[in-house]
């Protein structure tokens, strides 16, 4: 009876552990048709918003599109997730974003980042090592708006779409863009 009983816990156990594996990947593709979604509904908005955009983005080797939230109080801080496309073989790379930085800022808000990599070479040092330091000093008060870029510049054209939200801040900040390996 004891034997039976622990080859029934054993088993149940066991079964719980694949379940969860397999309600973890039910999480990740749920999560990756949400990323992108909100990547179609970007670009969608910066073809609307600069058209120009669109003959680059078709010229272009691969984009990535991410959404970001951002808090400052003094020091500031955000991340998010996103999308990076090979144009030539259509892979999809998920992946996270973090930022921090030091400075004055007071506020928060919601923001879509969209590159376009001129070629392949800068997409994946891009993809694989993703580091892009900044400094800024910007004001969102409210309103909607959209960075506009023409032409690339040293392989990549950056757009940045600021949702509500009021933020001021004059800061040096750095972000880094990694892949998700739960997501991929």
């Amino acid at each position: 009876m004891k034997k039976l009983l622990f080859v029934f816990l054993i088993g149940a156990l066991a079964s719980l552990s694949f379940a969860s594996d397999g309600n973890e990947e039910v999480k990740a593709a749920e999560r990756r048709a949400k990323i992108d979604a909100v990547a179609e509904e970007t670009l969608e908005q910066l073809f609307r918003e600069a058209p120009g955009s669109k003959k680059m983005y078709k010229d272009a080797h691969g984009y990535a599109v991410f959404s970001n939230v951002k808090v400052a109080l003094l020091v500031s801080g955000g991340g998010g997730s996103g999308v990076a496309v090979d144009h030539d073989s259509g892979e999809r790379t998920y992946m996270k974003m973090g930022t921090a930085g030091v400075g004055l800022g007071l506020g928060g808000r919601k923001y879509q980042v969209v590159f376009l990599f001129e070629d392949g070479k800068t997409f994946d040092k891009f993809v694989n090592k993703g580091w892009q330091a900044d400094t800024s000093a910007n004001a969102t008060a409210g309103t909607a708006g959209a960075g506009v870029a023409s032409t690339f510049n040293n392989g990549i054209a950056i757009y940045q779409f600021s949702e509500k939200g009021l933020m001021a801040q004059a800061e040096i900040a750095g972000t880094k863009y990694w892949k998700a390996d739960k997501l991929n």
